[in-house]
């Protein structure tokens, strides 16, 4: 292949496999028929019918009919619902066996797709004698495909969000297998291929939104949660289409600010509180305050000049406005003493 081109994605092709209910009663016959002609062969010896050259041939025939019948027993295998069996001979790929039952095909068939290096042991000291050499462990990778739904749930990521500030973020992804050529053979191992792309597109969705706080109508990690799932379900189809599979849901698990900066950002969320809040009170005293000044003009129980109606806004502001109850304070002399 030249350099620069990728290779076309596998596709996947269904088969059904041979009735194994009907393949059992005929190997079941072989191997009896098998061992029947072996037992005819050695009393007709014994009864001298046959000539020895005939005795050999027919033995040996015997016995490639019993060892061959046994191989072909060795075809035999079942499906559950919702799993899969991909059919690899010498190499070639032949067809995917989707519908679950008990089947039979040929006992060339691989049973595994290949292994592959699964975790390393320590590292041995050096200095110290008889001691075992650094093992790999492989994981065997089965031709049997699972197409169930299966959930990954992954670690505690910290990431930058949009503004640079250091975040926690975990989510929970449901995925299945779709396409069974592509996972088998386009990816080296499809299990491991989901968690890695599934953190690398948590990273990066992450990093196109802020944590919260954003601008007008801006979407944030924190308050634009379907929005947020729907952009990862999206960035996630993308990635893991190459290895077959697609996603079903995604959601956002675990969201919070880094450690090193949670404090100044509880800080600066009170902070934020305590204004808003404010803000709302002294809006509500304001209008409380005029509207208690235009009944009193409407009524005319009491006309008041600036200089009393300013005392008397003050007053109400701060009783309306304030922390704690006000305390009462009786005048007996007049504004202008």
């Amino acid at each position: 292949m030249p350099a620069g081109t990728t290779k076309d994605a596998s596709l996947e092709r269904e088969i059904h496999g041979w009735n194994g209910w009907i393949m059992l009663v005929v190997n079941t016959a072989l191997v009896i028929g098998a061992i029947a002609f072996f037992i005819d062969t050695i009393h007709a010896a014994a009864l001298r019918e046959l000539t020895p050259f005939v005795v050999v041939i027919r033995i040996l025939t015997a016995l490639l009919w019993f060892v061959g019948s046994l191989i072909s027993c060795g075809g035999h295998f079942t499906l559950q619902p919702n799993k899969a069996r991909v059919l690899i001979l010498f190499g070639s790929y032949k067809g995917t066996v989707r519908e679950s039952g008990f089947y039979w095909a040929s006992p060339f068939y691989s049973r595994v797709r290949g292994k592959i290096p699964w975790t390393v042991g320590p590292r041995p000291d050096p200095k110290a004698p008889n001691q075992q050499r650094q093992s790999i462990v492989y994981k065997t990778l089965s031709t049997k495909i699972s197409l169930r739904a299966h959930n990954f749930n992954s670690d505690k990521l910290k990431v930058n969000d949009k503004r640079g500030n250091p975040v926690e973020i975990a989510a929970v992804v449901v995925w299945r297998v779709d396409d069974t050529a592509q996972a088998a053979f386009d990816v080296e191992d499809y299990e491991s291929y989901v968690q890695v792309q599934s953190e690398a597109a948590i990273r990066s969705v992450a990093s196109n939104y802020a944590y919260d706080h954003g601008e007008e109508q801006e979407v944030t990690l924190r308050g634009g949660g379907d929005e947020v799932a729907l952009e990862l379900k999206k960035e996630l189809g993308h990635r893991l289409a190459k290895a077959g599979v697609v996603v079903d849901e995604a959601r956002l698990t675990h969201l919070a600010y880094a450690p090193e900066i949670a404090s100044a950002m509880l800080r600066r969320q009170q902070a934020e509180a305590v204004i808003a809040a404010r803000t709302k009170i002294v809006v509500g005293a304001v209008s409380m305050v005029e509207m208690a000044l235009r009944e009193l003009e409407r009524t005319g129980v009491v006309k008041l000049d600036e200089e009393r109606k300013a005392a008397m806004v003050s007053n109400l502001l701060v009783v309306l406005c304030g922390t704690e109850e006000a305390s009462p304070v009786i005048n007996t002399g007049t504004l202008y003493n």
